[in-house]
């Protein structure tokens, strides 16, 4: 299971984080116009412009996508953390949820569920969704009150 979405492979990446230094962090910390991501668009707002959601993949399933050819590379998220800000008190919350797992509980209680885990590989930047995708991952986790967003 690979989760990491840079363009380096795996290995590559694990070894150069090893060895890299504070001084040479310091020194190789300019990055190319292509790998900047604007924290905007990995946040969403609700309604009443109270609070932001920030949602990062902590774990994607190993599953392949059904017809690549179709909707392009894709994951399947499996654990998110959910970071909410409240605007006006400035208080952080953070959850883990384990979304397979609230998919099946929906599923059970409800006989139905609107979650869709596959997520494009192009709309998680740095680890983060992006704002237009949370809601695809949160639903079923605020049809049972987990999130009140």
């Amino acid at each position: 299971m690979n989760t990491s979405y840079d363009e380096k492979p795996t290995s590559e990446l694990n070894s150069a984080a090893l060895l890299e230094t504070v001084s040479d962090a310091e020194v190789n910390s300019r990055i190319s116009f292509e790998e900047f991501t604007d924290e905007k668009i990995l946040i969403s707002h609700d309604a009443f412009g109270n609070k932001q959601m920030k949602i990062k993949v902590l774990e994607v399933s190993d599953e392949t996508p059904p017809s690549k050819w179709k909707f392009g590379d894709r994951v399947k998220v499996t654990k998110i953390l959910v970071t909410i800000k409240h605007l006006t008190t400035q208080e952080v919350e953070e959850g883990e949820f384990d979304v397979e797992a609230i998919e099946r509980e929906l599923q059970e209680k409800r006989h139905y569920t609107s979650t869709n885990r596959w997520i494009p590989a192009s709309d998680i930047k740095n680890g983060y969704v992006v704002g237009s995708k949370h809601t695809r991952l949160i639903s079923d986790a605020s049809a049972l009150d987990y999130i009140v967003f």
